[in-house]
Order: structure tokens, then C-alpha cells, then sequence
């Protein structure tokens, strides 16, 4: 595991790499408010094992990334996609495999239609289209919205109130697989402890922008691999068919039984599937 920050546009992106820096790249792009510590370093491991140089790092405002004052977002969706770029360029990547969870699964999606030269796949988890849905899909489990609206209950300078809090975010957003507490505690604590400003991970609520590339979806002509759970709470798996529908030839592995997540029991399922899309592309 290696660390390297870059900077870039006046801001800095802190990055963490696995493997071989000659083998094919893939990047992970994490979702909101979760920093590069969501793709577990077990995981990455486990993806590296196949013969890939695989990536993580974290967003503006989460993790060691430049952070702004909490509650402005001077940036939007495109200057993360700027942003996923960049840090290619940094390796010296010219294309690379990009697997994008949640908000990270749009920032692929834009990053193929503004970048295509260097996307060489994409595999979207958990995630929905950059582009209109079908307006009969559920929205966001009310459920969550309401324990969001407990934020201000919270101590977010105390580590034991934070982890308290977010933990049960965490169970909430779990499907029905056997929660994973302990793990969820260490990410939250580790995260907690290594971000710049904890705080300003919340900027990413307020995220806008990316509309030059909204309903474009067809431009998509890179290999894509959708992998979602059925039990997700945040993007409904009915969003997959949108995703298959607009993204000519994706295949969808679905996952059983699994929220928004990055469970341990689906790693061999998802590893196995992102190395066969990917095998599959570098032929």
C-alpha cells in the first residue's frame, strides 16, 4: 500500500495504491461523505491479487483531501470528475478500469462521457443513472431521511457520539445480510481520526452541477458492469434496468439480499465479476 497526494488546480487529492504500477489500472471511486477507507484495504488487496494497479483515494472534503469551511461546496460534480482525471494523469495512467460506488458510480458515468479516451470500462455498484429515472422507482427510504434529520443531535467533535450516530446509518443502509458492526465501527472510528475536517464531508449534500453531461447515458460505448443489491435503501435496485436500458450492452450482476453496502460475503462474487469484465475489456 502506498500513499501519494496531488495536486492539482489549486487543490490537493490524497491517494492510496495497490499492486503493480505496470499492470492495468483500476480506479475506485468512493460515494458521499465516505472517504477512501469505504473501499477496504483487504478488498483492494484481493482486486490488486488478479494483476491490477488498483486506486483508491478520497473526495474534496473527506479523508486527508483538501477541505473547504463546512456548509459551502465551491466545487461541483464535474470537478470531481476533473479530479478522477487528474489523478491519472498523476500516475501516469492514460486509461483506466473505473468502479464507482453510489456517488462514485455518477462520477464514472460522467467521467465516461467527458473523458472517454480514459475510461477504458466502468463498473457502476450501487448507484443510478446521471439522467432522468423512471419516475415510478421509490426514492430514498424515508427511513433515512429521517435519521439524517437527527444530525443536530450529534457531537461531531466526540469520536464515541459520532461512531454511536453512524453506526446506525450504517445498520439502517445494510440489507438483510448479517450487519457487519464491528467493521462498521472501525471504518467510522479510522475515518473519523484521519480526516482534515470530519465535518465537511457533509458538504457533499449540497453537491451540484454535471448538467452539460445529464441524459447522455447513450454515449456510453465503454464495457459496463452493473453490480447492485436488491435491498438497497439510498438508489433502488429498479434503477438497474434505467442503468441497462440507457447503457447499450451492460451486464447486471445483482446481489441478493444486500443494501447500499460493500459487504464482505459478496467480496468473491464482485471481485470475480469486476476481473472477467475487465479480462474481458483488455483482450
Amino acid at each position: 500500500m502506498k500513499e501519494k497526494f496531488f495536486k492539482a488546480e489549486g487543490i490537493e487529492i490524497c491517494t492510496e495504491s495497490f499492486g503493480d504500477e505496470n499492470n492495468p489500472a483500476i480506479l475506485l471511486l468512493a460515494g458521499a461523505t465516505v472517504s477512501m477507507l469505504f473501499w477496504d484495504t483487504d478488498f483492494c488487496i484481493r482486486l490488486a491479487e488478479n494483476g491490477y494497479l488498483v486506486i483508491r483515494y478520497d473526495n474534496r472534503d473527506v479523508g486527508k483531501s483538501t477541505s473547504y469551511t463546512p456548509g459551502t461546496t465551491p466545487y461541483n460534480i464535474v470537478d470531481l470528475t476533473d479530479d478522477a482525471i487528474a489523478i491519472l494523469d498523476g500516475y501516469k495512467i492514460e486509461k483506466a478500469h473505473f468502479v464507482g460506488i453510489s456517488l462514485g458510480g455518477l462520477i464514472a458515468q460522467i467521467s465516461a462521457i467527458r473523458f472517454p479516451g480514459r475510461v477504458h470500462s466502468l463498473t457502476l455498484m450501487s448507484t443510478g443513472p446521471w439522467g432522468d429515472s423512471d419516475s415510478s422507482i421509490p426514492e430514498m427510504d424515508t427511513r433515512i431521511l429521517d435519521f439524517h434529520s437527527k444530525a443536530d443531535s450529534v457531537d461531531w467533535t466526540s469520536e464515541d457520539s459520532v461512531t454511536s450516530y453512524l453506526i446506525q446509518g450504517a445498520q439502517l443502509m445494510s440489507g438483510r445480510k448479517p450487519f457487519e458492526e464491528k467493521r462498521s465501527e472501525n471504518r467510522i472510528r479510522n475515518e473519523f481520526n484521519r480526516a482534515n475536517n470530519y465535518i465537511s464531508m457533509f458538504n457533499h449534500a449540497t453537491l451540484g452541477g454535471g448538467e452539460d453531461y445529464w441524459n447522455r447515458l447513450s454515449e456510453i460505448n465503454m464495457p459496463t458492469l452493473i453490480v447492485h443489491g436488491t435491498d438497497d435503501k439510498i438508489w433502488h435496485f429498479q434503477n438497474t434496468a434505467v442503468l441497462k436500458t440507457k447503457i447499450k450492452g451492460s451486464k447486471l450482476i445483482t446481489l441478493e439480499g444486500t443494501g447500499h453496502e460493500l459487504h464482505t460475503q459478496d467480496w468473491p462474487a464482485i471481485v470475480d465479476e469486476i476481473n472477467r469484465h475487465i479480462s474481458d475489456c483488455e483482450e
